[in-house]
């Protein structure tokens, strides 16, 4: 699975022109995180159609960058998000976005756009949901 990056004018309306591309082409958006800073932000989505997506942004003029995600259970206690930060730090992953996309049992679930997947798979270990953003 992979995350949809898109730069922005941090502006009124910029979100609403986005995510209104990808609902025109009838695609359902299932998570997203954004933030601002200045005169720009970003916002990080998740798709149910990754080609449609592709496509609806590329025709209303955004650029998107595609980042593969790998997603974690990470207990819902405080310090876990530290942690497993940590763990992606110390095998020297950097973590571009962090998208929440659900909860089960005592975990909350997280997924990580970062440079390098495969070591963060691998860093993470144990916390990898197994069959989710490893497509």
């Amino acid at each position: 699975m992979n995350a949809f990056i898109v730069d922005l004018k941090n502006k009124p309306g910029e979100l609403a022109k986005v995510a209104g591309a990808i609902a025109d082409k009838g695609i359902n958006i299932t998570g997203f995180s954004g933030a601002t800073c200045g005169d720009t932000g970003s916002v990080v989505l998740l798709t149910a159609d990754e080609a449609g997506t592709r496509q609806a942004l590329s025709a209303v003029g955004y650029k998107a960058r595609e980042v593969e995600l790998v997603s974690a259970a990470l207990a819902d206690r405080p310090g876990s998000l530290a942690e497993a930060a940590r763990q992606l730090a110390n095998a020297g992953v950097n973590i571009e976005a962090a998208v929440p996309v659900g909860m089960s049992g005592g975990n909350f679930h997280v997924a990580f756009a970062t440079d390098n997947p495969s070591k963060a798979r691998s860093a993470l270990g144990d916390r990898v949901l197994a069959g989710a953003g490893t497509r």
